[in-house]
């Protein structure tokens, strides 16, 4: 076997000393999960060890040794003086015969194999990259749609040359590799054609909170280098493992990218690749539908039990809808994680925002911005500056492990730079639009990671803390410690807070925050304003219809609280809004009454039954049924809000039953709200309806008080401990643990005063649900500790 070059097919996953980490994993995917159907195009890899040579017949090696040894990789203009150089000599320095006649040979064998005009990707892969304790993520270059055997030796060249990059040669360094040590292999693969389809990047987890009961997709038009490089803003997809396992419905959510622009082949001599606008009507479409993406996820499976770690993969899909894998290396920073310890950021002040994007990592960072227009201008960074740019590279890699925190115009999650300020650990926010127009250079600024999904940038230097708590597992008690969840995108992050569950997943963040549309606008979407339309087709872009676009977005937000706990119970509330909320909302005002006081006027049941809501509740059914019948997240529990009557309350049970969602049937619990109280006199009587309550004391303690809480005039009178309160909750209660059926709490009370949440277990309460900050403290104080 020829020292030189070895095809993929008989390279297996420890072979990275012989030919890097890139080809040897590719290899051992070809060999091992072709028959499992991932699909890799083949080729073959130069080895470490002809490279080794190239140096030596050149006599490089000690030339690049003498330079890099003495280099200060800090003095950013010291470093592209130096980088420059030695790329240089690689690439003056010819091959040597041997070497050069077993390629020759090689893509001789590719070209009989071929039937049209062979064309390859040249990809690099060091000894020293996509390790489980450092990615080297884009430290070194590829090259796509090679053609001709002149360019594949050209290329082949690049990136011999491009172990010396300033970002790999500082990489190096901050990684603690010896550049001596690390060598070069060049992989010659065939092209999969997704410049007419769409690629992308998945990871085996969440790549924000290492949630890994996940796979997250990242998907656009044309060539992969565009979603890698971070040039566009990609689509975003979640599909749940587990339920992927049981052949169900598992795309949890979508979001839409921008996908501005596309990479494509270029018909122009000497230039391989172009960049080309999008469509605008193709920019408003998922670039995948979701049975593909089932199938993308389905391979990032198959991938990750094989190797037995998260990874990190590349994909392309060819124009006839066939995907491929063009790379898979092991993820580095979420599965690496301290997940015993949660350092939780916690914004105190408050600010204008100037823009958001997509939030890389989870803390916050302040400092004066430092606009940079191009890598000339790096030196300009200093440390503690916010880093704002258009979008950034693997080459920026020596400036942004100064910067406080980096904010930029264009780039995804799942791009080469996100992935280093992971490593680094430094909070971005990418793809903002015009961050670097929005943003006044030198201008005093806080980037917020901390928020959920969405990243924000506020003016001025806002205050803010740092909490560090152990997510040691708690002993059980006797009744449950649950945990309250509003806002979709903090599930996956809250999941890893000690809990036995969710007691309260309100719908009024999804519909307020994500939907932001009042539903009967949507439903009569012909019948609103111009104006209103336009924005309402901005907003619902990707999605059929406008109604379908409300249950999906309902669909996607209660299905990924629902499956970050799997399958410990999740108590999913339907909305609530009071008809000033709902009038706030896009097209709202059309449809809301002009109330004197919306906290006691038209909500909850009463809402529902309305002749004016009646459809917009059946919405929310469709959107309850689908994450329970269709997803097999059967952990899902139902809880009807302000029910005042117990007519309001058979008539509830009975709308729902219609929408296909009986009490009873695979398994579905449907509880109530004991808000107000009438619900705790008729206790027995309202408990013939529902499976059990979940006490909102907020609410019961007003209207037993007899006080509006907004009202600051009487708010030091609200106390849910009133002897009132509590005679309503205990004997709630006791009429629940008389009949055998649910009683728990999802009011404010057991959060802040701990001392209540003890009396409440004290009187037999089945349990309690905490807001995330303060479940584990409460906990603790339960169990005898504080």
């Amino acid at each position: 076997m020829s020292t030189n070059i070895i095809w993929f097919e008989k390279l297996g996953k420890d072979d990275v000393e012989l030919v890097g980490g890139k080809n040897s994993s590719l290899g051992e995917m070809i060999s091992n999960l072709s028959s499992a159907g991932v699909k890799v195009p083949n080729g073959f890899a130069t080895t470490a060890e002809a490279f080794r040579t190239f140096l030596q017949h050149n006599n490089l090696e000690q030339r690049i040794n003498g330079e890099l040894s003495n280099l200060d990789v800090e003095d950013v203009k010291a470093l592209q003086v130096t980088g420059n150089k030695i790329r240089q000599w690689v690439i003056d320095a010819p091959l040597q015969d041997d070497l050069l006649a077993d390629i020759k040979s090689a893509w001789a064998t590719m070209e009989q194999q071929s039937s049209t005009e062979l064309s390859v990707a040249v990809r690099s892969s060091a000894t020293a990259e996509d390790l489980p304790e450092a990615s080297f993520a884009g430290q070194q270059e590829t090259f796509l749609n090679v053609r001709g055997l002149d360019n594949v030796l050209k290329y082949i060249k690049e990136v011999f040359a491009s172990l010396y990059n300033d970002r790999a040669i500082a990489y190096r360094v901050h990684q603690n590799f010896e550049h001596s040590e690390v060598a070069l292999s060049a992989g010659i693969q065939h092209m999969v054609s997704s410049d007419q389809g769409a690629s992308g990047v998945m990871f085996t987890l969440d790549t924000e909170s290492g949630f890994k009961d996940v796979v997250f997709i990242t998907s656009a038009y044309g060539l992969g280098e565009t979603v890698v490089q971070g040039s566009v803003n990609p689509d975003e997809y979640y599909v749940h493992k587990p339920i992927l396992a049981e052949n169900k419905h598992a795309v949890l959510s979508r979001k839409l990218g921008s996908k501005l622009t596309k990479m494509i082949y270029s018909e122009q001599a000497g230039i391989t690749t172009e960049i080309v606008n999008v469509d605008p009507v193709q920019q408003q479409q998922f670039s995948l539908n979701d049975e593909q993406v089932q199938e993308l996820a389905k391979v990032a499976v198959i991938i990750e039990q094989h190797y037995q770690r998260p990874m990190d993969i590349e994909w392309a899909m060819d124009k006839s809808g066939d995907l491929y894998i063009v790379q898979a290396r092991p993820e580095t920073v979420a599965s690496r994680a301290n997940k015993q310890q949660t350092e939780r950021y916690k914004l105190i002040g408050s600010g204008t925002t100037i823009t958001t994007g997509r939030a890389i990592g989870k803390k916050i960072g302040t400092g004066k911005a430092r606009i940079i227009n191009d890598l000339s201008e790096m030196n300009l960074v200093q440390a503690g500056d916010i880093l704002v740019t258009d979008m950034t590279d693997p080459d920026w890699e020596p400036v942004m492990k100064r910067a406080a925190a980096i904010v930029t115009n264009r780039g995804g999650r799942t791009c080469h730079a996100a992935i280093i300020a992971r490593e680094l650990g430094v909070p971005a926010v990418v793809g903002c639009g015009q961050a670097s127009e929005d943003i006044q250079q030198g201008q005093e600024i806080t980037v917020s990671c901390a928020e959920g999904d969405t990243g924000n940038v506020y003016e001025g230097i806002l205050d803010f803390e740092v909490e560090i708590s152990e997510n040691k597992p708690l002993r059980n008690l006797d009744h449950k410690m649950m945990i309250n969840v509003g806002n979709p995108s903090r599930a996956f992050d809250f999941s890893f807070i000690p809990n036995n569950g969710v007691g309260l997943a309100r719908l009024e963040f999804i519909i307020n925050n994500i939907i932001s549309i009042h539903p009967k606008a949507l439903i009569e979407f012909n019948q609103q304003d111009p104006e209103i339309q336009a924005e309402i087709v901005k907003k619902t872009a990707g999605y059929k219809d406008p109604v379908t676009f409300y249950v999906e977005k309902l669909v996607e937000g209660i299905s990924t609280i629902t499956a970050a706990f799997y399958p410990k119970q999740v108590i999913v509330r339907m909305s609530d809004f009071k008809s000033n909320e709902y009038a706030n909302m896009l097209g709202g005002k059309r449809y809301e009454p002009d109330e004197e006081n919306p906290m006691i006027g038209f909500r909850g049941a009463s809402r529902y039954i309305s002749e004016d809501f009646r459809d917009c509740f059946d919405l929310e059914c469709q959107a309850l049924k689908k994450v329970r019948d269709e997803m097999g997240l059967i952990n899902l529990t139902i809880m009807v809000p302000f029910v005042r009557t117990l007519e309001e309350a058979e008539k509830i049970i009975e709308m729902l039953g219609e929408n296909g969602l009986v009490r009873g049937d695979n398994g579905l619990k449907v509880v109530m709200m004991c808000e107000v109280p009438s619900n705790a006199i008729l206790a027995k009587e309202f408990l013939q309806f529902f499976d059990g309550f979940s006490i909102g004391s907020n609410d019961l303690t007003q209207l037993s008080l007899g006080l509006d809480r907004d009202s600051g005039l009487v708010s030091h009178l609200f106390y849910e401990q009133n002897p009132a309160v509590k005679k309503l909750i205990e004997g709630v209660i006791e009429s629940c643990r008389e009949q055998n059926k649910y009683v728990g709490i999802c009011g404010q009370g057991p959060s802040d005063y701990p001392e209540f949440a003890l009396w409440l277990v004290e009187k037999g309460i089945k349990s309690i649900s905490l807001t995330p900050d303060s479940i584990v403290q409460t906990w603790r104080y339960l169990m005898g500790e504080d």
